[in-house]
């Protein structure tokens, strides 16, 4: 049985229109975090990391602009990356 792409449409700053697939969502530090990639290329190294915010009973998406906060994140995924090679 094969999965169905979750795609997820957002506005960038400038008000384009972007779509990204949900690879997954990750819980950090209590903060929920939506880990999306481009559906467009084959590869999934390029993974784009935001935040995840319930607004009632929906959720909406934010970059992390906190440089310290961004990079403990990707610490924390590069370690459960590392987890699931060994």
């Amino acid at each position: 049985m094969s999965e169905e792409k979750r795609i997820i449409e957002t506005v960038d700053e400038n008000g384009n229109e972007v779509k990204f697939e949900l690879f997954d969502i990750i819980v950090f530090e209590e903060q929920e975090y939506a880990l999306l990639t481009n559906p467009e290329e084959e590869d999934d190294e390029n993974i784009v990391v935001m935040k995840l915010l319930q607004e009632g009973s929906g959720y909406s998406l934010e970059t992390i602009e906190d440089d310290e906060e961004f990079e403990k994140v990707s610490e924390y995924i590069e370690s459960l990356e590392d987890e699931t090679e060994e």
